[in-house]
């Protein structure tokens, strides 16, 4: 039996039945949908774009610094041996690393040491780059040509700058003290006196890192504008009020991030230390780095759990003021 078709409010019928208003409404609903769908599949695309481009250093993280970072927490808190890597058990101490490294008599030593050699280091490096990127600022000849001698310590090998150093202060055939007794100066034993062996590191690392302070603070000397220069001396400042008031403070940012790399960085030099005094005389060179590196490896009976414990104590610090430098920067965003 034929029934016939319905109609909709205008009277106005569509080919299955429906009324083509209806049908209108119908249409509108669908567009949106497709749209959405559309869209969701582009988002995703790009997601997915997004993680392939993150993974690979995502990997690399992991492999190279999460892993090593948890491996060095789990051996600081067992008490593992050589027998230990080959058996897999390691007994569960706890913290008894950490107390036996706090308690041990080279503790306040390597601690001072550390201080001594990390923040003399950072800041005479930090003084004399800046002072030379502000003397390189100044356009003259062989400006350019000067600059580059100056990254030479910097581009060398470490082993070959520390040796260079060695030679140099050597006590009796040594150029230093050659020239010393040429202005009457008595021989200073720069890597065999206690006195005297922690300057003796300290001037090769201050010498190495100079060139990293001034390639940084030069970079930094390049983005200030020079129409305050301009207004600076039509002002009637000085040079010396220029570089307190203007270039000092709008350097502030690039000083910032260099010290704490230079921090990071000169708390775990061992090279340059290990080849000119071993830590020695004693104990009178011994930073955290040289302790770690002689509890693992220096003795015949390696404490592998208190030499984690030490590098993890450097982890530490660095981790500290990497948040002081976050804090700091915050603060001063949210003031500017």
């Amino acid at each position: 039996m034929h029934t016939a078709p319905r109609t909709g409010a205008g009277g106005e019928l569509c080919h299955d039945g429906r009324a083509a208003g209806e049908t209108r409404a119908a249409l509108p609903r669908r567009a949106p949908d497709e749209r959405s769908a559309r869209q969701r599949r582009q988002r995703l695309r790009e997601q997915l774009v997004a993680w392939a481009f993150i993974a690979p250093v995502a990997i690399y993280m992991v492999v190279f610094y999460a892993y090593p970072l948890l491996r060095n927490l789990d051996l600081s808190f067992r008490d593992y041996t050589l027998a230990s890597f080959i058996t897999g058990e390691a007994p569960w101490v706890g913290i008894a690393n950490y107390i036996e490294i706090l308690g041990s008599p080279t503790f306040g030593p390597a601690l001072w040491n550390t201080v001594v050699f990390t923040f003399g280091s950072i800041i005479v490096q930090f003084a004399i780059g800046l002072a030379l990127a502000v003397f390189f600022y100044r356009r003259f000849p062989l400006a350019t040509t000067l600059r580059a001698l100056f990254l030479v310590p910097w581009l060398l090998p470490l082993l070959v700058s520390a040796s260079v150093w060695a030679w140099m202060l050597n006590s009796d055939s040594g150029i230093v003290n050659s020239a010393l007794a040429v202005l009457g100066i008595p021989q200073v034993n720069w890597l065999t006196s206690p006195q005297w062996s922690m300057t003796g590191v300290l001037l090769a690392n201050i010498w190495i890192g100079i060139p990293f302070n001034l390639v940084i603070m030069y970079s930094g000397l390049q983005n200030i504008p020079s129409e305050i220069y301009e207004a600076s001396s039509l002002d009637g400042a000085n040079g010396w009020q220029t570089f307190w008031r203007i270039t000092f403070p709008m350097l502030r940012p690039v000083s910032a991030i260099t010290l704490l790399l230079g921090l990071v960085y000169t708390l775990k030099v061992f090279d340059i230390i290990w080849i000119m005094t071993r830590g020695g005389p004693g104990d009178s060179s011994t930073t955290f780095a040289i302790w770690s590196y002689r509890l693992g490896f220096g003795g015949g009976s390696p404490d592998l759990s208190p030499a984690a414990a030490v590098g993890n104590l450097l982890i530490l610090i660095a981790f500290v003021f990497g948040i002081i430098y976050i804090r700091t920067q915050r603060s001063t965003e949210d003031a500017s």
